[in-house]
């Protein structure tokens, strides 16, 4: 079935999309900030790091739109509040909300789209979808070793860095604070994870 965009489904659906992704990345900002007010940047760069790419895929949203220019899509939607002063459940709702897009909202968005005759927004849809994936995968590591009191040890050697001078450290447990440049061990990452930080420090 081909359908006229201005009249699809496919149409509202991009621009739920693209408030969703648009209030993910402004929750993760939020999450970074309270990240750091609990002096926990290495949270505070996964956040960050995740709600760059939520910008991104935001714009891919958007960019489908474009031969809508100069005119209003009204939308309904439900979004989710995800204010917690505990940083583990804020991990645990990121997770949540990103695993929902996945397994749910993005793949029957793919869906409608082919059937309306939209191959190349279906494909952003299935692949945004499975980014979502690694996106909830990740944010549910990192809340595990939360709640295992893990996040900055290891139940043997581990290779560490300091995300604010580069120190490598190797042991068990991260220092209490950086032998070079004195950050709290909050700064310390498992240099396994180290690619969601590169380039994301100012």
């Amino acid at each position: 079935m081909s359908v006229e965009f201005q009249k699809s489904e496919t149409r509202e659906n991009l621009m739920r999309a693209f408030a969703g992704e648009s209030q993910a990345r402004n929750r993760y900002t939020f999450a970074a900030e309270e990240a750091r007010r609990q002096k926990l940047p290495v949270l505070a760069d996964l956040f960050t790091f995740t709600a760059n790419q939520e910008k991104e895929h935001a714009e891919i949203y958007y960019n489908h739109l474009q031969s809508l220019s100069g005119t209003t899509v009204h939308i309904d939607g439900g979004y989710p509040i995800d204010l917690y002063p505990n940083m583990t459940q804020i991990l645990r709702a990121a997770q949540h909300n990103e695993y929902e897009e996945h397994d749910s909202v993005y793949k029957t968005f793919g869906d409608k789209a082919m059937e309306e005759g939209f191959p190349s927004v279906a494909s952003s849809f299935y692949g945004i979808a499975k980014i979502e994936k690694v996106h909830g995968d990740r944010f549910g590591n990192f809340a595990t070793l939360m709640e295992e009191n893990r996040l900055f040890s290891s139940e043997g050697q581990e290779v560490w860095m300091c995300l604010n001078c580069g120190h490598i450290h190797t042991g068990p447990t991260v220092p209490v604070s950086c032998p070079i440049c004195h950050k709290e061990q909050g700064y310390f990452i498992r240099l396994s994870y180290i690619p969601l930080s590169l380039n994301q420090r100012q």
